[in-house]
């Protein structure tokens, strides 16, 4: 185990990388008013802007465990804040959708690197009994991260252009890896396998299903092209199913399916993060095509909702230790769902923001207290020689679930209404908040499944060097 300077080093840097990713979603929601126009870029390009992203992401964040325990989880994570940086300048340098749809794509390779890892070099650094705490600091940072998103996205947006939303990125990443590379101890499992197959099926599988819903929402759900990607992408998840269950080396072990924490804390933050991501492309846009903000004003505004992160989060790690993951997951997600009612029920075009800020407020509080158990419960119910493995699936989950989030309810919000005017776009707002409400809810459902207490990991050795 570290002593606690090297603690102190790891909470520091892996905050860093998780601080720049969180950064670089919540200001890219914000800006996206801006880049519509400015790219002149169509629903369904936005909507790439944000899943390229957060997809590309998502199927790489397995794989990214896997390279990381082979090649050094310290080496690895310091590559992947460099890619980050890189990629930011890829998409600063965009001149159209096309381009920067694809950088977003190399971004997310770059944050499966850093999340991944991430998480994995902080959990192993602490002992069992105090990754609940660690992880809150951890989501505390983060939660800074998406505090401050929003406000400076709007700071940006005021006096910039928004290219410099991707710039902001840039000195975390070059400054933080050669950090990591001096101060982070190097931890390897040397024996560790990636299923190639696996990877290919899933990813695969995932962009037909992903590339359905998008085309829906201008096609329709009948549409030939629609049905055929939905075939597709059940074949092929059909085909990865099977083929993990003959895999010399899956890319989710046989065994940590049998753990009930590990499969329900998954399921729950697939849902957390479909409800959650839903909410951060939505809301910013109501504020300034809906209620007529600036860009500026609705960053400030949003921070009534992304504030709570800060003071809940870290509270919330801490008590999962004591008391489990189960009841503050479940209240959590209850609490966010009925805040999107609440907000769905209640908004209209040209509103005031009184209107919102009672559901900001609450659903901010509700998915503050659950978004870390989600991930302690995870990491909890596995040992320490799979938290690598662990953490990867975990996040593979969270992206996944914001990618069919965002997928799933802007194809709601293009059946019900668009971009013609604010009372077109409340139109469509609502159904898919109602929508996103259900996502919470059903959140709530699997977190009941969740062990009633944290289960004590027994240490296993991991060869470092």
């Amino acid at each position: 185990m570290l002593d606690a300077a090297h603690r102190r080093w790891v909470i520091v840097l892996t905050s860093l990388g998780s601080f720049m990713a969180a950064i670089d979603t919540l200001v890219v929601s914000t800006a996206i008013p801006t880049i519509r126009g400015d790219l002149h870029a169509s629903l369904t390009e936005l909507e790439w802007t944000v899943n390229a992203y957060n997809l590309s992401l998502a199927v790489l964040l397995v794989p990214a465990a896997v390279i990381g325990d082979r090649f050094g989880r310290a080496r690895c994570y310091a590559l992947g804040l460099a890619l980050f940086a890189l990629a930011s300048i890829g998409c600063a340098l965009s001149t159209g959708p096309d381009l920067l749809i694809a950088m977003r794509a190399l971004q997310g390779a770059g944050g499966a690197l850093v999340l991944t890892l991430g998480l994995a070099l902080l959990t192993g650094a602490f002992p069992p009994e105090r990754r609940g705490e660690a992880v809150g600091l951890y989501s505390a940072v983060t939660g800074i991260a998406v505090a401050c998103g929003p406000l400076l996205g709007g700071l940006v947006l005021g006096g910039l252009d928004w290219q410099w939303i991707f710039w902001v990125n840039v000195p975390i990443g070059l400054l933080a890896a050669p950090l990591a590379l001096r101060y982070v101890p190097e931890v390897r499992v040397p024996d560790s396998t990636l299923d190639v197959r696996g990877v290919v099926l899933l990813g695969a599988g995932c962009f037909a299903l992903v590339w359905a819903m998008v085309r829906s929402a201008s096609e329709g759900w009948g549409a030939p092209e629609v049905v055929a990607m939905i075939a597709v992408g059940v074949a092929l998840l059909g085909s990865f199913v099977l083929w993990e269950r003959r895999a010399p080396r899956p890319l989710i072990p046989a065994a940590l399916l049998a753990r009930r924490g590990f499969v329900a804390g998954n399921v729950a933050a697939f849902l957390t993060l479909a409800s959650l991501f839903s909410a951060v492309f939505f809301y910013g846009q109501l504020l300034q095509f809906g209620f007529g903000d600036s860009a500026l004003e609705a960053g400030v505004r949003l921070m009534a909702w992304t504030g709570t992160f800060i003071v809940v989060a870290p509270a919330a790690g801490a008590l999962a230790d004591r008391i489990g993951e189960r009841p503050l997951l479940v209240t959590g997600l209850s609490i966010q769902a009925i805040a999107m009612l609440w907000f769905a029920g209640t908004v209209s075009a040209g509103g005031d923001y009184l209107d919102a800020l009672g559901p900001f407020v609450v659903g901010g509080i509700g998915v503050s207290l659950a978004v870390p158990c989600g991930q302690s419960a995870v990491v909890a119910a596995v040992e320490d020689r799979d938290v690598g493995t662990a953490s990867g699936i975990n996040s593979t989950m969270r992206e996944l679930g914001g990618v069919f989030g965002v997928s799933l309810t802007v194809a709601v919000f293009g059946a019900y209404g668009g971009y013609a005017s604010p009372q077109q776009f409340v139109d469509g707002f609502v159904p898919a908040l109602v929508t996103a409400a259900g996502l919470s809810a059903a959140g709530a459902l699997v977190g009941l499944a969740l062990p009633a207490r944290r289960r004590i990991v027994v240490p296993a050795v991991a060869v470092a060097s």
